[in-house]
């Protein structure tokens, strides 16, 4: 349930709706507008009196949300929302900002390579894993708490911001402690209990779809991490299994316009993991700022023949300097600009 006040409501009005909502046994969750204050009521509104709190001063109706993922609806939150992930990269304005990397964190030498690459060539944050969760037991799993501080070596140096993966709540903690924003991989997307987590955490969070998630799944998962009180999440598109095996995934870029008519929330896409293949990833993105997605996550690789992990769908230095290139040409076409970083 959503309560909208009057535009000329007082903060003693908006606090009596408050108090009466706590009264009912509810948690009210004021949110200011530019123009109005709504307060969203956490809870089964089922059992709310709403007719009472609609005859309250200030009120100016009472709607019931009906998406099953309340607080990501547009329902719930009609204006889209901003999230900074660091000074300057934000996702779900006129800004498309790009962030790329290695899949893996190897070395400090590749990883200080990538990044001194990706800041030439107009990233504005670094994508890397310090752990990763792979199909087989036997292949890389990632530095761990080493790849966080090569990471951490890497943002000093260039001054870009830091987006890696947490697989565990534990590493989730670690991650909090040396990124600037914790990616949920598309295995994890329905872990609720890593979810609840890392909404604790008040971290901004990047939440990759699941390989064989409907974009309603996508959405609830992203529930759990507003629920405990963090709105800082930007979705991710990265394609999902099929039957075809022309491409590692089908990248599915109409995810981008119906998830921004249903949600508020910022999406990126991952052109990368959404084909598998170097020579369709460049291709791919240009598409997917075209459709209008809020930011681009790319895999790119100093030397991707030599990579521990996803070598065949990284770019390489050069490729990824002409992609974002393409990309500022595509963006200003439709009245939005690539991140530039000073």
């Amino acid at each position: 349930m959503l309560v909208v006040m009057q535009p000329n409501a007082s903060s003693a009005d908006i606090d009596r709706v408050c108090e009466e909502i706590t009264r009912q046994g509810f948690k009210p969750l004021p949110l200011p507008g530019e123009v109005r204050t709504a307060i969203g009521l956490l809870g089964d509104d089922a059992k709310v009196d709403w007719s009472y709190i609609e005859g309250l001063p200030g009120v100016s109706s009472v709607l019931i949300v009906q998406k099953p993922f309340r607080q990501a609806s547009r329902e719930w939150k009609p204006e889209t929302t901003i999230v900074e992930i660091a000074p300057g990269v934000r996702f779900g304005g006129t800004d498309v900002p790009v962030v790329a990397g290695p899949c893996s964190v190897e070395s400090e030498q590749q990883i200080l390579a990538a990044a001194r690459q990706v800041k030439a060539a107009g990233g504005s944050a670094l994508r890397g894993g310090a752990f990763k969760p792979r199909s087989s037991p036997y292949a890389f799993q990632g530095l761990g708490k080493q790849g966080l501080e090569l990471l951490a070596l890497a943002r000093a140096e260039t001054g870009l911001a830091i987006v890696t993966e947490a697989m565990d709540e534990r590493g989730a903690d670690m991650v909090a402690e040396y990124a600037d924003c914790i990616q949920i991989g598309a295995r994890n997307m329905q872990n609720y209990s890593l979810l609840r987590h890392v909404g604790t955490l008040r971290k901004p969070v990047l939440l990759k779809r699941g390989m064989a998630a409907t974009i309603n799944d996508l959405l609830l998962s992203a529930e759990y991490i507003l629920a405990e009180g963090n709105p800082n999440v930007i979705l991710c598109e990265r394609g999902v299994r099929t039957f075809d095996s022309a491409t590692r995934n089908l990248f599915d870029l109409t995810a981008v316009p119906v998830v921004q008519k249903l949600s508020h929330l910022p999406i990126v896409a991952d052109p990368s993991h959404g084909t598998g293949l170097r020579d369709k990833v460049t291709p791919m993105a240009r598409a997917a700022v075209a459709a209008g997605a809020d930011g681009i996550l790319v895999e790119m690789h100093p030397t991707p023949d030599r990579a521990l992990s996803d070598g065949a769908q990284s770019l390489y230095p050069d490729q990824f300097g002409e992609l974002v290139k393409q990309l500022r040409t595509i963006a200003a076409a439709i009245g939005r600009s690539v991140t530039e970083m000073a």
